[in-house]
């Protein structure tokens, strides 16, 4: 299945997940929910809104979890809102943020908040480095991160660099959803998403894109066909 239509939902039993929104250089923001556990991934700009409308507010306060995929504003930009907001709200039990390795966005808004909220936060936020492969479980949903190819402009011509970034397949009462977030093509990607019950998988090349930051759409959809079902996602608008 091939959809971009915001928001996008898919449930099976008491798995499912909802992806608010996902369009480049704006906004990215997905809810998972896995019985009763809730997790955040790529918390953009706008998922304190879209949270607020999904959930009551102490759903919201019972999220323990933020998954992010790499440091781009349209996939952390949301995060300072979404921590004060918990703030406000007194919320207690910690807040986990799991990312990938040396992306120093992460690790900036958690030192700033840090700087101006650190004495009045009622809950502790943990940083969560992902530095490796191995697969690690939250509240009964097994994540399996895995290395993806996403790039950066350098601000000299075309020049581009890498920059940490990482895909996730969660597992949850026998069922599979394999998230890839930005990447270029890769074979890790295709891997983990063989078999998924769900893909979700960016197609964010156009004519004006600098090739190989993002997956075109025939990629995208060559990926997708290996997974039970896909959606394509970040879509230029």
């Amino acid at each position: 299945m091939v959809k971009s239509e915001y928001p996008i939902f898919w449930e099976k039993e008491d798995f499912s997940i909802k992806i608010f929104c996902s369009i480049p250089a704006i906004a990215t923001g997905i809810l998972l929910r896995a019985g009763e556990t809730k997790i955040v991934i790529d918390p953009g700009d706008g998922i304190l809104r879209d949270l607020n409308e999904e959930l009551h507010p102490e759903e919201i306060l019972s999220i323990t979890d933020i998954f992010i995929t790499h440091g781009h504003h349209d996939h952390v930009g949301g995060v300072w809102s979404l921590l004060t907001y918990l703030r406000v709200m007194r919320k207690r039990s910690p807040m986990n943020i799991h990312y990938p390795e040396g992306c120093f966005e992460i690790e900036s808004i958690y030192n700033a908040f840090r700087t101006v909220y650190g004495l009045s936060t009622s809950y502790p936020i943990y940083l969560k480095p992902i530095m490796d492969s191995k697969r690690f479980s939250r509240h009964g949903v097994s994540i399996t991160p895995f290395p993806v190819k996403h790039s950066e402009m350098t601000g000299k011509g075309n020049e581009t660099r890498l920059v940490p970034a990482i895909g996730f397949k969660f597992g949850y009462g026998g069922k599979k959803i394999c998230y890839g977030g930005d990447t270029a093509y890769c074979d890790e990607l295709l891997h983990h998403a063989k078999g998924a019950d769900l893909a979700i998988l960016e197609a964010g090349e156009d004519d004006e894109s600098v090739p190989g930051m993002h997956m075109t759409m025939e990629e995208a959809e060559r990926i997708g066909k290996a997974a039970k079902e896909f959606f394509l996602v970040h879509v230029p608008q």
